[in-house]
């Protein structure tokens, strides 16, 4: 009995992995034109415990393990509506004014998300910012070919992107 126990818990685990595994990876990129030297707006976007400076959506950013800027930092961010995401910086490069980083948890609909934020020099006196997520959407198992969950994942995270590049090139912009 206990064989037959066994092979079954081994078969379901497989079958969970292989959903998991064919659940399609899914990639957003927004982009953003700012009337405004990349210099400037890496400065406003450049710390890793500051997202609350320049998205509206956020109340709160705060290093809560390692150091700010320094790979490993973990930031916890807590939204204006309620909710809180805790996100790990995976790589810094000031120089390249670049980050990336992953979500550990959250209440964003995503699973096996990381994130890169780029501010690069697009001509005299402007630059432009792309925002590029790489996620899973969460409770793929329960339906694995769910095209318009799919969306919605994405269409969730663009919503995020764009509302704080809006704000970063108004903020960029005005000053």
């Amino acid at each position: 009995m206990k064989v037959k126990s066994t092979v079954a818990f081994g078969a379901a685990l497989l079958a969970c992995a292989y959903t998991w595994a064919a659940a399609p990876a899914l990639t957003t990129t927004k982009t953003i034109t700012i009337d405004a030297p990349a210099a400037k707006v890496w400065d406003l976007a450049k710390n890793f415990d500051g997202l609350n400076t320049w998205h509206p959506a956020l109340a709160t950013d705060e290093i809560v393990e390692g150091k700010n800027n320094v790979v490993g930092a973990v930031r916890l961010l807590t939204l204006k509506g309620g909710g809180t995401i805790k996100e790990k910086l995976l790589a810094y490069d000031s120089k390249g004014r670049m980050y990336k980083y992953t979500i550990l948890e959250g209440v964003i609909p995503v699973s096996h998300y990381t994130s890169t934020l780029t501010v690069k020099s697009a001509g005299k006196g402007k630059s432009k910012v792309s925002w590029t997520g790489h996620f899973k959407r969460k409770n793929v198992a329960d339906n694995p070919g769910d095209n318009e969950s799919d969306k919605a994942a994405v269409d969730a995270i663009n919503g995020v992107y764009q509302g704080g590049l809006d704000n970063l090139k108004k903020l960029a912009e005005a000053k």
